[in-house]
């Protein structure tokens, strides 16, 4: 879930390289929601400031399913609500190689170079 056109492209773009099958990228909260309850769903990633909207419900969702997600962002955890502040975090800039490790620390897999 990323607002930001550029910064999508390039996260699936580099998540499909790895054989990540991408879902998306969404941009709205409602998108975002519909996705969750329709598909399946392994990992996500969540922008939490989606300009209009924060990705919270999202988050929150995705915890009661129990599918592991992460936050790509500029915020720190502290501003983030209570119950989301142990999610892992991955500050924004990043890199294509800390995304992929990220992913495959969400899916409990080491990663293979």
């Amino acid at each position: 879930m990323e607002d930001e056109y550029f910064i999508a492209s390039d996260l699936k773009r580099v998540l499909q390289a790895e054989g990540v099958e991408v879902v998306g990228p969404v941009g709205r909260l409602a998108d975002a929601l519909a996705i969750v309850e329709r598909e399946r769903v392994d990992v996500a990633l969540l922008d939490v400031n989606l300009g209009s909207a924060m990705s919270f419900p999202v988050a929150e969702r995705l915890q009661a399913l129990g599918v592991p997600f992460l936050f790509l962002t500029g915020y720190d955890a502290w501003t983030l609500p209570e119950p989301l502040r142990n999610v892992p975090l991955l500050a924004k800039p990043f890199d294509s190689d800390a995304v992929i490790a990220a992913v495959h620390a969400l899916c409990g897999m080491e990663e293979v170079r």
